[in-house]
């Protein structure tokens, strides 16, 4: 039961880091058309490479996104480690429930629009069906 445990709280870091980094990428794209409005755009291939690694090291500059990323591979790790332990067949479905059900829940908790009805009626049926992997 203890790998369970660890499974459903990998989902839920997953979950909220999911929405957090949403929120951090929007900040960043925000950032991202401010710095693209003062420049002037050119079509050479090695212009684009640039500024798309330039964008890239924007992004993790961006500590909104980053420390959420950074949290969420973490997460991934400690999944990799408790696979070695676990059935692949629980792990799976416990972990990638969890994260579906706490992205739409930690989404609605940070004010992005959502169908709340639809999204707690889904989250109802993903902890019920965790819970029949579990039993």
């Amino acid at each position: 039961m203890r790998d369970v445990e660890k499974m459903v709280a990998i989902g839920l870091v997953w979950g909220i880091t999911n929405s957090v980094m949403r929120k951090g990428a929007l900040i960043w794209d925000q950032k991202l058309k401010k710095m693209k409005s003062s420049s002037s755009s050119t079509s050479k291939l090695h212009h684009q490479l640039l500024g798309c690694l330039q964008n890239w090291f924007h992004l993790l500059l961006t500590w909104q996104y980053s420390v959420p990323f950074l949290i969420n591979l973490s997460a991934s790790a400690t999944f990799f480690a408790i696979l070695s332990d676990s059935p692949i067949s629980l792990a799976v479905p416990v972990t990638n429930a969890t994260t579906f059900a706490a992205t739409a829940v930690s989404a609605m908790i940070l004010g992005e629009e959502t169908r709340i009805s639809f999204a707690l009626f889904g989250t109802f049926f993903i902890v019920l069906g965790v819970w029949i992997c579990i039993m």
